[in-house]
């Protein structure tokens, strides 16, 4: 049994707003390092149960792969609290994987959340801190 889930535009949303922490896999079938990197990303699913690690078919979600501007596969995503803290292209080696998933844990969210608002205040947005305190 896999542990992960297929996330697509109708379950992609829900999935992070359902969850604190996730983890996301674009790739495609036809894509050798994703077919090596595959592996890898099960082993982490089943090394870290209380975290979802989903995948998504680039191919067949290409509008996902777009919001997102994913443009070289596989690309990992991690999102916490429902802002993505880590994007990286590339196939990481386990031990890399596990590193990021460690690093990730360890955020402070608050902090996070205190940065992207900063960031969107100088950005002349708006610059809404959006969950906060939930």
């Amino acid at each position: 049994m896999t542990s992960t889930v297929e996330l697509t535009k109708e379950n992609f949303d829900q999935t992070v707003t359902d969850n604190e922490f996730v983890l996301i896999d674009f790739w495609a079938e036809w894509c050798g390092p994703c077919k090596q990197f595959g592996p890898v990303y099960e082993k982490a699913a089943e090394a870290n149960p209380d975290l979802v690690f989903g995948k998504v078919d680039t191919e067949a979600q290409p509008e996902l792969a777009q919001a997102f501007g994913i443009s070289s596969i596989p690309t990992l995503m991690i999102v916490r609290e429902q802002v993505a803290v880590f994007a990286q292209p590339g196939a990481l080696p386990e031990a890399a994987l596990t590193d990021v998933i460690g690093q990730a844990r360890k955020l402070d969210m608050d902090e996070v959340r205190k940065a992207v608002a900063e960031q969107q205040a100088q950005a002349g947005q708006n610059g809404q801190e959006g969950q906060e305190g939930q």
